[in-house]
């Protein structure tokens, strides 16, 4: 069994979000839960939104903006196997460009 990380890209500038009806977030949340559900299993962490985005180096500390969105971890087989977890996902049928990156996290050599 793997830990794998999905990172959610956004491909909405702010109009595209502004341009959500309530209905559409209702909507959107509603299959986000019911997706998370379905995969309750496999979800280690069902993650959360990214947000307050600072990028350390050894010389400063700055904010940072990127299409990153959210993240969530889940146990898998295989990588193929958290790849079809996510395939399905609402995310990418909210806003043309939408995507998810599904990266292998092994355990640490020891």
């Amino acid at each position: 069994m793997g830990r794998f990380l999905a990172l959610f890209n956004g491909a909405a500038d702010e109009a595209d979000k502004a341009g959500l009806t309530e209905q559409q977030q209702t909507d959107l949340m509603n299959a986000w839960a019911a997706w998370a559900q379905a995969n309750e299993s496999a979800l280690v962490d069902p993650g959360a939104p990214l947000y307050g985005k600072k990028l350390v180096t050894a010389q400063s500390v700055e904010d940072f903006t990127d299409n990153l969105i959210a993240y969530a971890i889940v146990e898998a087989d295989s990588h193929d196997e958290a790849v079809r977890i996510f395939s399905g996902h609402p995310h990418l049928g909210l806003f043309a460009g939408n995507s998810i990156a599904v990266l292998a996290c092994p355990p640490p050599p020891v």
